[in-house]
């Protein structure tokens, strides 16, 4: 059987200081050592051994190579494509994309300099277009977490209409970032980044604290029945083992019922179905309710509503705008029955036209979301009455 290994004997050159970047190597024995020329005389660099990769520098930033490999004993190399670490790095995030280019690009002048070569710009690759994507994310991250400790982010209501009465039933929190230099970040782009990172624990909390606040001036102001407001929770929220028992402590704090909190989970995380039906379970039993959120975004399953109890779910808009279909029509005919025999309340996002909310009472949707029910509004508008 052919090996995909290949040998070098004690004193052979790998490669050589200047030789193009072909690929790197996966040492499986033996040891390697790397030299470089610096005012004219050879410096050992390092000594590697089995388990290390050897000359991967050169191909990432496909520049000649800087250093000389010698096998100092017998050894046996896997040879790594070049093309691999290409579509690795082209997969990998932007962020750890750009500060591996950054630290090897300060690792090749480092290197210039040793080697005699005061020319830095001859060895400095120029940012790519994709690297100053990345650097401008972790610039908005920055910014995103200063905006979070100034208490710049600001919270708006979205009401949820009961469309047999007509009344507003309550709101969704949604969390909105008007940068100073930016103007409005759209949310998707400031939460997707967060998400990315730890920093959407904090920003649940913050957002949890708000919403209580809300609740209790709507209260102070003699709202009644006072209204729940939704607050969706991230995959990394859900990670908490503590998080009901953090929900809780603030709604206590405001001296608020736990059910007019109500909890949003988005349908792509109940695939852990261990960890929800025990999420559930401990919001039961403190009397706080939990939705299904975006109902149909491409993750449906059935099985998880058979063994998840949630309360409400909540139909994704794209349903909604097919109303003017047959076949859309029907499909959601069949979300609504299916609620209606699990005893879910149905709430249909993304309503806009008077057609589509007579036709979502026609079918018996409990409830509607969307720009003809109203615009996310601040927490005065809302006390004002618009």
């Amino acid at each position: 059987m052919q090996s995909y290994s290949v040998r070098f004997r004690t004193g052979d050159i790998v490669f050589a200081e200047g030789d193009p970047p072909h690929g790197a190597f996966l040492i499986e024995s033996g040891r390697i050592e790397i030299s470089s020329s610096q005012f004219g005389e050879r410096r050992v660099l390092s000594n590697l051994g089995p388990g290390m990769l050897l000359g991967e520098m050169a191909v990432i930033d496909d520049s000649p190579r800087t250093a000389t490999a010698r096998a100092l004993t017998d050894c046996t190399l896997t040879p790594i494509d070049a093309r691999q670490f290409a579509e690795r790095l082209a997969a990998a995030d932007p962020i750890v994309r750009a500060l591996l280019m950054s630290q090897l690009s300060r690792y090749r002048s480092t290197l210039a300099t040793l080697s005699g070569d005061t020319s830095p710009s001859r060895h400095v690759a120029p940012a790519a277009s994709s690297d100053a994507f990345a650097l401008d994310k972790i610039r908005l991250e920055s910014e995103l977490r200063a905006a979070l400790d100034r208490g710049e982010l600001e919270m708006r209501l979205q009401p949820i209409e009961e469309i047999a009465g007509g009344r507003v039933a309550g709101y969704e929190a949604l969390v909105r970032w008007r940068h100073l230099q930016r103007g409005d970040v759209a949310p998707a782009e400031f939460i997707r980044l967060a998400e990315e990172t730890s920093l959407i624990v904090p920003i649940g909390d913050y957002v949890l604290e708000r919403v209580c606040e809300m609740l209790a001036e709507l209260r102070r102001r003699g709202r009644e029945p006072l209204p729940f407001i939704a607050l969706n929770l991230s995959s990394r929220q859900l990670e908490d083992p503590l998080l009901v028992d953090r929900i809780l402590a603030r709604l206590r704090a405001h001296e608020l019922p736990p059910d007019r909190l109500k909890l949003e989970i988005t349908e792509s995380l109940v695939l852990d179905h261990v960890r929800i039906a025990a999420l559930l379970a401990r919001c039961h039993e403190e009397g706080m309710h939990v939705a299904l959120d975006d109902f149909g975004t491409g993750y449906s399953n059935l099985g998880a509503l058979l063994t998840l109890n949630f309360d409400q779910i909540k139909l994704d808009g794209s349903f909604v705008r097919a109303l003017d279909t047959s076949r859309g029509v029907a499909l959601v005919g069949v979300v609504v029955a299916t609620a209606r025999a699990l005893n879910c309340d149905l709430v249909a996002e993304g309503v806009e036209t008077r057609a589509q909310r007579e036709v979502l009472q026609r079918l018996g949707c409990g409830y509607a979301q969307g720009w003809l029910v109203g615009k996310p509004l601040a927490l005065a508008e809302v006390l004002n009455g618009n």
